[in-house]
């Protein structure tokens, strides 16, 4: 039987394949618990420091829920209201203390968008595309499109995606601000290692929690994210002694000058 979710892990960094190509990698009931498990195991293991969510083959990303499983299954789109990991392919991936990179190698539709904004960083193949069908499938979104997409890109953009269902390509995502960058296909998944590779030269307890201070701060109030802020930074920093910084200070300033 084929592995509904492929899972790699090389050099700190996982490698995490949603594996059903054949169906535009649509998120089965199967399929989503199996992500659920690779994500909790990618959580717990100390080796693994960053991972990369991608899609099988060169047609899509995810196209999102099974629409056929939805229309032939009683009681099936329960699932684009589950609350629980298991089920709900987005909170199993916001419970990855971990930075996750979205690696969009082709379409992100309606559930399948949802799970794209439930990465931390997003690199786009110039195949990529997104569209949010919701309003024509009937089908109102539960894993948090109707406020995510509206801050990333902006109220109106959003409205526009929403309403409309129209698909955009990566180029216009990245010009809205909804993908970090368009890469050709072929360097796609190594660009993304390449992130990855940096983000996981970077203690990993300090970047869970700094994960965790960014996206606890997001979902607050502008003014409640700055007390969350100090709250913590006071509390982390007053254990930071001077000559830690001192000793990484010399290493900080050869990288800069590498990447210049």
């Amino acid at each position: 039987m084929t592995d509904l979710v492929l899972l790699e892990i090389a050099d700190g960094i996982a490698t995490v394949t949603l594996n059903r190509p054949e169906a535009m990698n649509a998120l089965s009931k199967a399929l989503r618990h199996r992500l659920f498990e690779v994500m909790r195991t990618v959580d717990a293991d100390p080796a693994v420091r960053a991972v990369i969510l991608t899609g099988a083959g060169t047609r899509a990303f995810t196209a999102g829920l099974d629409l056929k499983e939805l229309g032939s299954t009683e009681g099936a789109l329960g699932a684009a209201n589950a609350e629980g990991a298991d089920e709900n392919p987005v909170k199993a991936i916001e419970s990855c203390r971990k930075p996750v990179i979205g690696a969009i190698n082709g379409v992100a539709i309606t559930g399948g968008f949802e799970v794209a904004l439930a990465c931390d960083v997003l690199l786009a193949s110039e195949d990529a595309r997104f569209a949010d069908t919701h309003a024509r499938v009937g089908v109102v979104p539960g894993w948090g499109l109707s406020q995510k997409l509206s801050r990333m890109i902006g109220i109106s953009r959003a409205k526009e995606l929403s309403f409309t269902g129209n698909f955009i390509d990566a180029v216009t995502a990245e010009r809205w601000g909804l993908v970090n960058r368009v890469v050709p296909r072929g360097q796609l998944l190594p660009e993304a290692r390449r992130l990855a590779s940096d983000m996981a030269g970077i203690d990993p307890a300090f970047l869970a929690g700094y994960k965790a201070l960014i996206d606890d701060g997001y979902a607050a109030s502008f003014g409640d994210g700055l007390a969350l802020e100090h709250a913590r930074s006071s509390a982390a920093n007053r254990g930071v002694r001077p000559e830690e910084v001192e000793a990484r200070r010399s290493a900080i300033q050869a990288r800069g000058r590498d990447q210049a």
